[in-house]
């Protein structure tokens, strides 16, 4: 059987997503009043091993994979790529080879998305794209959750993204034909998507609007998302803050959407320049559900992974 790495959602059967965001589901409920430290009844990992390499700097995706290991009954061992023999001139695929031989699995938080699909190439064990410059597969599967957790139907929903068309918004583009919903992306002209990753959404017949106007984007939608304008590694922060602030999602601009929708941000959050405080504070706001169901998400990923 060959090896499941999770590098992207665009590449994997609709039916295999589905399954994910199901099992995600599930295992959240069945943990319902345990201790948040304590190991899933089933341990479907015990005595498996996660090696996590991170590149940029992690809150959320630190945590939900450290904590979802250890709650499938397996560990992780965090690697500062800094601190590998990367860091001195090591190939990537060298430390793929290597890690290989010691670990059940890799998750990755990188710069490049190329590094990423190099190390997996040659990895005899599953590789896990837990952030690159193009994709955060990770990041839309717990997204997915907490809208249908909040009782919205993703096929025929329509979610629009507004601000920078960065790797979060790749990713929804990839998920649209898969869930099928629509996807309405709103940036300043310079800030679009690139076309590759909105090809990749429309070759499943998926449905991509584009629009260089936040309030075109975001009508008729039923949840608006937002990302920071200035991401790690951006070097034209005065500039990229000039030419987004026409897009901050405010209460006006979300009174535009559908009645009712919901606001997702994968955080953090720069309040008052993405969005607006009462935006994010705001009842429509589902962000820290978003960010819990990174744990769950995930763990249904590393057990995609491992045991399926």
């Amino acid at each position: 059987m060959s090896v499941r790495h999770f590098l992207d959602i665009f590449p994997l059967p609709a039916s295999e997503l589905r399954a994910i965001l199901d099992n995600a589901k599930s295992r959240k409920n069945a943990r319902a009043g345990m201790p948040k430290g304590s190991v899933d009844p089933d341990a479907v990992l015990a005595g498996y091993t996660l090696a996590m390499i991170f590149e940029k700097s992690s809150t959320r995706t630190r945590l939900s994979f450290d904590m979802g290991i250890r709650q499938l009954g397996g560990t992780s061992i965090v690697l500062n790529a800094a601190d590998m023999q990367l860091g001195r001139g090591e190939t990537i695929e060298d430390t793929s080879r290597v890690l290989s031989r010691m670990i059940d699995a890799v998750m990755i938080r990188a710069n490049s998305h190329a590094d990423v699909e190099a190390f997996a190439a040659v990895s005899d064990v599953p590789v896990i794209n837990g952030l690159t410059n193009t994709s955060h597969p990770c990041q839309i599967m717990a997204d997915l959750q907490t809208l249908e957790e909040h009782g919205l139907d993703l096929k025929g929903a329509r979610i629009a993204w507004v601000g920078d068309g960065n790797n979060v918004a790749a990713s929804f583009a990839h998920a649209a034909p898969k869930f099928g919903f629509s996807l309405a992306l709103g940036t300043p002209q310079g800030y679009e998507l690139p076309e590759i990753d909105i090809e990749r959404g429309r070759q499943e017949q998926g449905r991509i609007d584009i629009y260089n106007d936040p309030a075109e984007a975001v009508a008729g939608a039923d949840v608006v998302v937002a990302d920071t304008f200035v991401s790690m590694g951006d070097t034209d922060a005065d500039k990229r803050l000039k030419d987004l602030m026409p897009f901050q999602v405010t209460q006006d601009l979300m009174d535009k959407a559908n009645g009712g929708a919901k606001f997702l941000h994968c955080l953090p959050a720069h309040r008052g320049e993405e969005v607006a405080a009462e935006v994010i504070d705001g009842s429509a706001s589902l962000i820290f559900d978003e960010a819990e169901n990174r744990l769950h998400a995930q763990k249904a990923v590393l057990e995609w992974c491992l045991k399926s």
